[in-house]
């Protein structure tokens, strides 16, 4: 069975720092791009950041340049986005998911089941 699964979300103060996890089975990662959005309460959909499978070369958004690094681990089928120095507007649901390349628009072919990122004193 084909799945993401992401884990690492909780409640955060501004300043603070996570790391989510999104682990794959049922397909190896490094056959995709991973890709990584939020969705806040009201707002679109954002693509955050992404990992390209051919060269390892990273992307990210304006937002959190600086702040987040996206990072794979093969042997374990898992992609990783570190955030440090999380602010309030970064609370969301972030997604993890398998895409065809990082561009927009994307072209998913998985999506993860989301995990709450709430960054709050």
């Amino acid at each position: 069975q084909v799945q993401l699964v992401e884990s690492g979300g909780g409640l955060v103060q501004p300043g603070g720092s996570l790391r989510l996890s999104c682990a794959a089975s049922g397909f190896t990662l490094d056959d995709y791009a991973i890709a990584w959005f939020r969705q806040a309460p009201g707002k679109e959909r954002e693509g955050v950041s992404c990992i390209s499978s051919s060269d390892g070369t990273t992307y990210y958004a304006d937002s959190v340049k600086g702040r987040f690094t996206i990072s794979g681990d093969s042997a374990v089928n898992t992609v990783y986005l570190q955030m440090n120095n999380l602010k309030p507007e970064d609370t969301a649901v972030y997604y993890c998911a398998a895409d065809l390349a990082c561009g927009i628009p994307p072209v998913v072919e998985y999506w993860g089941q989301g995990t709450q990122v709430t960054v709050s004193s």
